[in-house]
């Protein structure tokens, strides 16, 4: 749109809050609507949108969204911007052996046209309207009023159209004083499941919602209002049997409110899912919750059995299972914070760091992580957390004597790299995202003749066993630059590895 018209940033704003609002416009009208904005130079026009109506059948086959015309090719256009009026004369067009009838409605903010509307009814399928039909172009022609003066679409009262009630929801019709002239079967049905018993034509919409209306708190007092159409708003009604949504839209074609337009839908089977998938999500950090209290309590009590042993090995054996256990409770404990199966992996290991450094008396060694870790899910959160456990311990017990200082760094980066599954089209396979881990520290290094696949110490049995089984990655240890040790992992950064 910029590059053909010279419409200021806000003229273009409100062109988009328009064509944000217009689906209204076009299934009131069972018509489609193409929005034309004259080009810089004002010789032409140029087609910037255009919406098919979800009430009837179409008269455009094809987009028509950047086509040009030059100015004089349709007079109806002309006409329409230059005297800021909407225009009906005219035969209908013939397209494709379909009569369509034109109809042009002037586009206004403050004062001045932006563009025109072009209406586009297809007459192959008119029939005698209906009172529902009757209501929809009635409303139809009160609204594209409203766009020709400038009073529509509200700028104040945006809305999410994906969420908001649609025509074919459920329509209701309010007169001047908020008294329904025509309710749609689907609105009346919508309210016969908040408990209405009766027909809705004659009643005002405001008591009669408001009666509605939940018992056992304070009914809001502007919801009579709201439901009455006196102002452009949306909000959600429940009663003893439903949800209802509604939208208000008042309708002021001559400037003077005459009536309103209140969309609704029934979402009662929507929320339902919601309140379930919520009750759902509540119950698993719930687990999550005791799950860490009953391993915190696990570690207590090994931790309580291993200062009561003599033996030194026994002690040190306790004292390493306590480490284990917590490392599994630290990401139960961050999984019960969550609102999903997912976690900022980050907080974990930096919170492993922490435990194990304990290990280092007086703080000799320090810790440290660089890169990220970023988000991982619980199936890949709960084996690496051990891994890492294993790791940090077995460089502070193995590559530091007693006394020693040093430091031991954790290093994350994520990569994508092609896929090892070969594609029958280009022979590579899908690009997948890796998690590179890196477990370096400056202490004493490999012994000779080190086989990190087989050594046979507890930990590292560990760490291949989750690495290669769990993880579906790979494992191995090599001197570092710095003279210690360093360990590299390579995993997937998402699921783990399907079990056979």
């Amino acid at each position: 749109m910029h590059q053909h018209t010279d419409l200021s940033e806000s003229d273009l704003e409100w062109l988009h809050l328009l064509v944000s609002e217009w689906q209204l416009l076009s299934d009131l009208s069972f018509a489609d609507l193409v929005l034309w904005v004259p080009t810089s130079d004002g010789t032409r026009y140029v087609s910037v949108a255009q919406m098919r109506p979800n009430t009837g059948p179409t008269s455009y086959q094809d987009d028509m969204v950047g086509h040009m015309v030059p100015r004089g090719r349709r007079p109806m256009l002309d006409t329409a911007l230059d005297e800021g009026r909407i225009v009906r004369e005219g035969d209908p067009e013939w397209r494709e052996e379909v009569p369509v009838r034109v109809e042009s409605i002037p586009v206004r903010r403050e004062g001045r046209v932006l563009g025109v509307i072009a209406r586009n009814t297809n007459l192959l399928t008119v029939r005698t309207p209906s009172r529902l039909e009757l209501t929809y172009l009635q409303s139809a022609s009160d609204l594209a009023q409203m766009i020709a003066a400038g009073a529509f679409p509200y700028p104040a009262e945006q809305t999410d159209m994906d969420v908001s009630p649609r025509v074919g929801d459920g329509l209701i019709r309010l007169d001047a004083d908020g008294v329904v002239q025509y309710a749609s079967p689907n609105a009346l049905s919508a309210y016969h499941r908040l408990g209405l018993a009766s027909d809705l034509v004659g009643h005002h919409l405001g008591d009669t919602t408001a009666e509605l209306a939940p018992a056992r708190g304070p009914v809001d007092e502007g919801l009579a209002k709201l439901a009455s159409g006196w102002a452009p708003r949306q909000t959600e009604v429940e009663g003893a049997g439903g949800v209802i949504q509604l939208r208000a839209i008042p309708l002021k074609p001559r400037g003077t409110r005459i009536g309103s337009l209140v969309l609704l839908r029934d979402v009662t089977e929507l929320r339902r899912r919601e309140r379930e998938l919520m009750t759902k999500d509540a119950t698993i950090r719930e687990i999550h919750h005791r799950v860490k209290n009953n391993l915190q309590t696990v570690a207590a009590l090994l931790r309580l059995q291993a200062r009561r042993m003599d033996d030194d090995r026994a002690r040190s054996a306790l004292e390493e299972a306590v480490r284990r256990v917590g490392s599994i409770a630290i990401v139960h404990e961050t999984l019960s914070q969550n609102l999903d199966e997912r976690v900022e992996f980050d907080d974990i290991a930096d919170r492993v760091l922490a435990m194990v450094a304990e290990l280092s008396p007086g703080g000799r060694v320090v810790g440290r992580r660089v890169g990220h870790f970023g988000i991982l899910t619980a199936e890949t959160a709960t084996p690496l957390s051990m891994v890492l456990t294993e790791l940090l311990q077995n460089a502070l017990e193995h590559g530091f004597r007693p006394g020693e200082s040093g430091a031991v760094e954790i290093g994350a980066v994520r990569s994508r790299v092609p896929g090892r599954d070969i594609s029958p089209r280009d022979g590579r396979g899908p690009s997948q995202e890796r998690l590179l881990i890196t477990v370096t520290d400056d202490g004493r290094g490999l012994p000779e003749e080190f086989d990190p696949q087989r050594a046979g110490n507890l930990g590292l049995q560990i760490v291949r066993t989750l690495v290669v089984g769990e993880l579906g990655g790979t494992f191995d240890m090599r001197r570092a630059e710095s003279g210690g040790t360093q360990v590299l992992l390579d995993i997937p950064a998402g699921a783990t590895k399907q079990k056979q």
